[in-house]
């Protein structure tokens, strides 16, 4: 894996890691002609930016809506967890309990304030309270937990913003065609 202080990133490999954060299923193709370079360039690009660690894994987004159709909402939670002792050991033996449970989506260490803040999704509040025991109260070293339950998720956007800061999304504006005018075949 090439350090990525030692890759140097112009704008193709910008707007391709742009594209591939918005939808990482396009194939090969599809992300050179959206930035227009041949196909070979651009598999040689994005194999060199994953080699450089940039691009972690393709992962799918699950439609939250639609999925709780079929199993249920569940329960999102952010929880901020203070420890006793914030040696590096107790630190390290907390944050390895956190992460290997699947219910914790997201695991910070922050300052100031408390320890961790934790993003987690349950069933529902039973499997909060069991989530709690595991990773909590079986700690003795766990001081402090405050956990805030979600009852909108307004935005949740996984990408990062690439290039100039804008308020809409980076992918390219849908185009018109004036009145009158034929409009081409998808």
């Amino acid at each position: 894996m090439e350090n990525p202080k030692d890759i140097a990133l112009d704008e193709i490999d910008l707007r391709l890691l742009d594209l591939l954060q918005h939808d990482a299923s396009l194939t090969n193709q599809e992300l050179a002609a959206r930035v227009h370079i041949s196909p070979p360039t651009c598999l040689r690009r994005v194999k060199r930016l994953r080699e450089a660690g940039l691009i972690e894994r393709h992962t799918a987004l699950l439609h939250t809506g639609r999925l709780a159709e079929l199993v249920g909402h569940g329960l999102d939670a952010v929880v901020e967890v203070s420890l006793d002792r914030q040696d590096a050991e107790a630190m390290e033996a907390f944050e390895a309990r956190a992460i290997a449970d699947a219910q914790v989506q997201q695991c910070y260490r922050v300052s100031p304030g408390p320890d961790f803040v934790l993003i987690v999704h349950v069933a529902d509040m039973p499997g909060y309270l069991a989530l709690a025991k595991r990773l909590f109260t079986q700690d003795a070293n766990v001081r402090n937990v405050k956990a805030f339950f979600s009852v909108k998720r307004a935005k949740f956007d996984p990408r990062i913003a690439l290039g100039r800061p804008t308020a809409r999304a980076s992918t390219p504006p849908l185009t018109r065609p004036s009145p009158g005018a034929s409009s081409p075949r998808s």
